[in-house]
């Protein structure tokens, strides 16, 4: 070795200070437990604390104080007083009498004293669109519609403000939609009694039928008066309970809104990555957003609550626990937003300035960070290929600090390149591996009620596949002439080498979320550029402090919003049915957040003393977690705030053969799980033990036998369970299809016109028979048109009339032989609403679910009829 290389190895000796810290060219294995706390810290003490940051509350003894300004107070009010009406299920009375009423006095004392003009409109709508795979049928839904307009306008150009008032049979709706509802109104008065003038008017849909799913947004776009005015659309739903409102779709192509949300929002919280995420199905749910954007091409924003999902849609969606602190955030947030909109010059002529998608985030609740797709391609790009450059050029410098031929650093940058990518397979893997068996064991959800199990489980078991494997190659090739600390540099530049191509792939793939990945780059490369200046990146420790530094604000904000990510995702996975294994998806989740926030701090753990010892110090905390998860910490379920659901139908099935004969007649629960673990219950719910799975009905039977109204049980329907039980009492309103009259329109065809009465809830299902083709129908023409398979299904429900639906059906039999049956119809009913129909047993089978479960009940019937 040359006398120049030994005495740059002397430079890089420790001295002073450092001697605390370093020892053999190497970090004091000691101050790792520091290194991971520091880290620890950050997310704790900052990234925590943003995401669940809220302003204070307005009273309204602040009004006198805070004019002109949303009152959390006013609006708290408001929620009791519409959860006070009770479950308000489109077709009951609480949705369709009560909560109109008390919406309509509100309306009116609002309406009275207000320099403006306002007008109320209750819309009773009849219709029908395809939603999925079925025919989505309403009949007399209720929406209250209130418009809001400067004195003797002529505009008309109208912004749009959605939210719904009506709520799912199990519980009282106060995350949703109440709190949304409760803060327009609380808007709408702030807006009234205003001297600050809107140049445009502003319509508030206050939406009676969205649960059925999205049925009133669908009959105001289509059929109101207002609504071909409508160029703008805020929409606001939820599928929690409190926290901060969440804008996670925009436009389409309507980049002037998210400029106008940038200048008024006071508490910015968005995100494009829920964007893509909510419109590539990874989020079971669905808003009114679509409708308006489908049917009547309408630009918006959607936002909605995604805190403490785990009482959505439950009988714990509480007033009492929605903090007024959210009321206090989504309403400054949305009178800002209102008087933005409805004055922005853009909104006069919305189409002129439809301008491509937009890429947004907010940072930590500051600020937002706004650009158009174009740009953001640009900036990936330049940013991408300035980081491969920079590491480049570092990968020479240290060829010349070395001595070492370029030819061979290069040789090691390959090497070392494979090993970091066989490190983040690796690490990807053992996760996998993990999520599986904990499932195989029994023991999925075990993070449910206490999600840092997963930082335990799953980052730590993924840290340590990344970084076991260039510990080994290190240790293999110790031999090596490269200083460790150069080593580990070099499995940086190839870490960034690895993003920026990443960045580049999804770039051209058209995946806007990928500037997470050019951020990382983005201040890795700014921290290697001031090693280089300082010349620090010749030290073999001393690079590190500058390294650390810069990665201290990417990890902060990726930690930030993964934070939020995980904070929405951990309760659905209490409703994603049972075919899902929550953690092998967990598993998935905390790979991609581990590589995000952590591929650039996982590889300095290669500079300790005693690495390999630290490293595998981590599955210690695998194997720790995993002994935590067979204990009772480990349960999933706590009474009220982190319930296993069910649902719960007392059921009576019918079926007829071809001479209308009844040849099959049973009653029973049908029973559908909501996650993976249905065995939890299992010993201690009635004749549990005796419970079938419903599939062998699915190949014998239409729709399985099965009186599903809503369409994504069908996904599981196969899984869900049937226990014997007594019959249910199903009112007299039960589901009925008359045959009116039979006729034929020509030798091959055939046309049937029917009746259909019943429940406000009814799903029918046709299914031809014998080589029949359905050729024609009163139905929605769109599964015709576009070869739905049979059987198909028809939704349909009622709110304020519930008078008989006459429908026709024309069938066609190619052979002309009539003899043979033709048509097989299956009709489901619904009481969702009629507590006195639970029978005493059904009551009983209720009430032996343990208190962790919230069972959601109601009869229901199904039968067959073949014509």
């Amino acid at each position: 070795m040359s006398s120049e290389t030994e005495e740059k190895r002397s430079k890089a000796q420790p001295n002073g200070c450092e001697r605390a810290f370093v020892q053999r060219n190497k970090i004091k294995w000691f101050w790792a437990p520091a290194f991971f706390g520091f880290w620890l810290l950050l997310y704790v003490t900052i990234s925590i604390p943003a995401c669940h940051r809220l302003p204070r509350p307005l009273t309204i003894q602040d009004e006198e104080t805070h004019p002109d300004q949303f009152i959390a107070e006013r609006a708290e009010k408001n929620l009791r007083e519409l959860v006070s009406l009770g479950p308000r299920v489109v077709g009951s009375r609480q949705n369709e009498m009560a909560a109109l009423k008390m919406l309509s006095q509100k309306m009116q004392k609002i309406r009275s004293g207000t320099a403006n003009d306002i007008e109320v409109d209750v819309q009773v709508a009849s219709g029908s669109y395809v939603h999925w795979s079925m025919v989505n049928m309403y009949q007399s839904i209720q929406n209250i519609v209130v418009k809001i307009s400067p004195k003797n306008t002529n505009s008309t150009t109208y912004l749009l403000v959605n939210s719904h008032y009506d709520s799912v049979p199990a519980g009282p709706g106060a995350g949703d939609d109440g709190s949304m509802v409760a803060t327009m109104m609380e808007v709408l008065r702030v807006l009234a009694k205003s001297d600050k003038p809107l140049k445009n008017p502003v319509v508030f849909l206050f939406n009676g039928a969205e649960e059925n799913p999205l049925q009133a947004s669908h009959a105001f776009i289509t059929q109101h008066k207002w609504a071909k005015y409508c160029k703008a659309l805020i929409n606001l739903d939820s599928c929690g309970n409190g926290g901060r409102e969440i804008l996670f779709q925009s436009g389409p192509n309507h980049p002037w809104l998210m400029k106008n949300y940038r200048r008024a929002i006071k508490h910015p919280y968005a995100s494009t990555m829920g964007e893509e995420l909510f419109q590539h199905n990874f989020i079971p749910s669905d808003t009114d957003f679509r409708i308006f954007r489908d049917h009547g091409s309408v630009p918006g924003l959607d936002m909605a609550y995604t805190y403490n999902g785990f009482v959505y849609h439950t009988r714990h969606d509480k007033a009492e626990i929605f903090p007024r602190g959210s009321f206090q955030h989504t309403g400054d947030n949305l009178l800002a937003l209102v008087r933005q909109i409805a004055n922005s010059p853009e909104i006069e002529n919305s189409a002129k300035y439809a301008k491509g998608h937009t890429i947004y985030f907010d940072v930590m609740g500051w600020f937002l960070v706004f650009y158009t797709e174009t740009e953001g391609v640009i900036l990936n790009v330049i940013v991408s290929l300035i980081s491969i450059g920079i590491c480049g050029y570092a990968i020479k410098l240290i060829s010349v600090n070395s001595g070492i031929k370029l030819e061979k650093i290069l040789k090691k940058v390959g090497h070392t390149l494979l090993v970091q990518i066989l490190s983040v397979v690796v690490g990807a893997i053992l996760p996998v591996l993990l999520g599986l068996f904990m499932d195989a064991v029994h023991l999925p959800l075990s993070w449910f009620s206490n999600s840092w199990l997963i930082l335990g489980l799953y980052f730590t078991t993924f840290f340590f596949g990344l970084a076991i494997v260039p510990a080994m190659y290190f240790h293999w090739t110790k031999q090596d002439k490269l200083p460790i600390g150069q080593r580990v540099q070099l499995l940086l530049h190839c870490h960034c080498i690895l993003l920026s191509v990443l960045t580049l792939i999804f770039t051209i793939c058209g995946i806007r979320s990928v500037f997470v990945l050019m951020l990382s780059c983005l201040f890795y490369t700014v921290g290697l550029i001031i090693n280089i200046a300082t010349r620090l990146h010749t030290k073999d420790v001393a690079w590190v402090i500058p390294h650390i530094v810069c990665t201290v604000p990417p990890f902060v904000f990726f930690a930030y919003f993964s934070h939020g990510f995980f904070t929405t995702f951990i309760p659905m996975f209490g409703r994603f049915g049972e075919n899902l294994n929550p953690d092998l998806a967990v598993a998935v989740f905390s790979v991609a957040v581990g590589f995000l926030c952590c591929g650039f701090i996982i590889p300095v753990l290669q500079l300790f003393n005693k690495s390999k010892t630290i490293i595998c110090g981590l599955m210690g905390i695998t194997l720790l977690c995993f002994i935590i998860a067979m204990t009772p910490i480990g349960f999933p379920y706590r009474p009220e705030t982190n319930v296993q659901r069910f649902a719960v139908l007392h059921t009576k099935r019918t079926f007829h053969d071809a001479d209308n004969k009844v040849r099959r007649q049973e009653s029973g629960y049908f029973i559908m799980p909501q996650d993976r673990r249905t065995y939890t219950v299992k010993h201690a719910v009635i004749n549990m033990t005796l419970a079938q799975r419903i599939g062998s009905d699915c190949d014998k039977e239409i729709n399985c036998g099965l009186p599903l109204y809503n369409q994504r049980w069908h996904k599981t329907r196969k899984n869900s369970l049937w226990i014997p039980a007594s019959e249910p009492v199903l009112g007299e309103n039960v589901p009925t299809v008359l045959l009116l009259s039979k006729n034929s329109v020509s030798p091959t065809r055939i046309r049937y016109e029917m009746q259909l009465s019943g429940p406000n809830h009814m799903a029918l299902f046709i299914q031809p028979l014998n080589g029949a083709k359905m050729m024609d129908w009163s139905f929605h023409q769109a599964p015709l048109r576009l070869s739905f398979e049979p059987p198909y299904f028809i939704y349909f429900s009622w709110g304020v009339n519930g008078d008989p639906l006459k429908f026709w059906l024309e069938l066609e039999k190619p052979n002309g032989n009539w003899n043979s049956t033709t048509l097989e119809l299956g009709l489901g009913g619904h009481w969702t609403h009629h507590k006195e129909l639970i029978t005493p047993d059904f009551k009983k089978f209720l009430d032996s679910f343990p208190h962790y479960v919230d069972a959601t009940p109601w009869p229901a019937s199904f039968e067959s009829r073949i014509f």
